[in-house]
C-alpha cells in the first residue's frame, strides 16, 4: 500500500499528538500509592492519626478522632471522612485528620489524589503537605503544599497554595489561586501537583492554574526541597471554612477519597 506523503504527515502528527496527551503519570514511575482496596479503618502501615480539638491553629470547630469508624472507614474501594454533628469533649462536631509522617514522605514528584468532596456551608476539607521537620522549625518555616483546599461556602472553587516563612497567610502574602470546578460534590475529580527542584505546578483534572517557581533566594522563600508528608482532613468551621457559620443540617459530610498516586 502507498501513502502519499501528505497522509504519512498528518499520520505522524497524529501518533506525536497522542503521545503528548498522554497523562504525565503514565509516564513516569509509580513510587506510593493507596488504591483503598480493602475493607475497613485505613491501613496502619501508611496512615497516622492526629487528634483533639484545640482549634488546630485556625480555630477550627470539630474534634479529630483515632480509628472510630463512625468518623473514618474504607469500603467499596473508597476512603471515606465522616463529619458529625456530635459533642466530643470540648467540641461539637467529629472528624479525622489522617497523615503519613514517618510512613511516606516525599521530597517532589508528581502527587495525584482522586476525591469527591462534602458539601454545606462550614465544612472545609483539604489535602495538603508539611515538611517534616515542623517540630524544629514550626509553621511555617517548614513549609506547607496545600494540594486542594475547598470551603463549603464557595461551592464553585477549589485552590491551591503554598506557604513559607516569606510566604504565608498570617502576612497575607500566601502564593495560592483558585480554579472554578463542576460538581466538585457529585463527581470525583483530580487534584495534583507536579513538584520539582525549580517550581510546583497545582492542576485540577490535568488542567494548570497555579504554577509557583523557586525563586533560589533562601529557605524562607523555598522549604520544599526536604521530605513532606500528606495529610488528608475534613475541618468545620474555622477561620476561612467558618467564616459565614455552619449549616447543621449537612451532617454527615463526607469527603470520599478513590486513589492517591505518587510518580517520580
Amino acid at each position: 500500500m502507498r501513502f502519499s506523503r501528505e497522509s504519512l504527515c498528518r499520520s505522524l502528527i497524529f501518533l506525536n499528538t497522542l503521545f503528548l496527551l498522554q497523562p504525565a503519570s503514565s509516564q513516569t514511575k509509580l513510587l506510593w500509592a493507596e488504591e483503598f482496596n480493602y475493607r475497613g479503618v485505613p491501613d496502619s502501615t501508611k496512615w497516622n492519626y492526629e487528634t483533639g480539638g484545640h482549634g488546630w491553629g485556625n480555630n477550627e470547630l470539630q474534634y479529630y478522632t483515632g480509628s472510630d469508624t463512625q468518623n473514618v472507614k474504607v469500603e467499596n474501594g473508597v476512603l471515606k471522612i465522616i463529619a458529625l454533628k456530635q459533642n466530643r469533649e470540648n467540641r461539637g462536631y467529629t472528624s479525622v485528620r489522617l497523615q503519613t509522617k514517618g510512613k511516606a514522605e516525599f521530597s517532589g514528584g508528581r502527587i495525584e489524589i482522586r476525591a469527591k468532596l462534602p458539601s454545606g456551608r462550614g465544612t472545609w476539607p483539604a489535602i495538603w503537605m508539611l515538611g517534616t521537620n515542623i517540630k524544629k522549625a514550626g509553621w511555617p518555616a517548614c513549609g506547607e503544599i496545600d494540594i486542594m483546599e475547598h470551603v463549603g461556602y464557595g461551592k464553585d472553587s477549589v485552590f491551591g497554595t503554598i506557604h513559607s516563612e516569606a510566604y504565608n497567610h498570617l502576612k497575607g502574602t500566601q502564593k495560592g489561586r483558585g480554579i472554578f470546578i463542576t460538581e466538585p460534590y457529585e463527581q470525583f475529580h483530580v487534584y495534583s501537583i507536579e513538584w520539582t527542584a525549580e517550581k510546583i505546578d497545582f492542576l485540577l483534572d490535568g488542567v494548570l492554574y497555579n504554577h509557583v517557581v523557586n525563586e533560589h533566594l533562601s529557605v524562607k522563600e523555598w522549604p520544599f526541597s526536604q521530605p513532606f508528608y500528606l495529610i488528608l482532613n475534613l475541618a468545620i468551621g474555622g477561620n476561612w471554612g467558618g467564616k459565614y457559620g455552619v449549616d447543621d443540617s449537612v451532617f454527615p459530610a463526607i469527603m470520599e477519597v478513590d486513589w492517591i498516586r505518587v510518580y517520580q
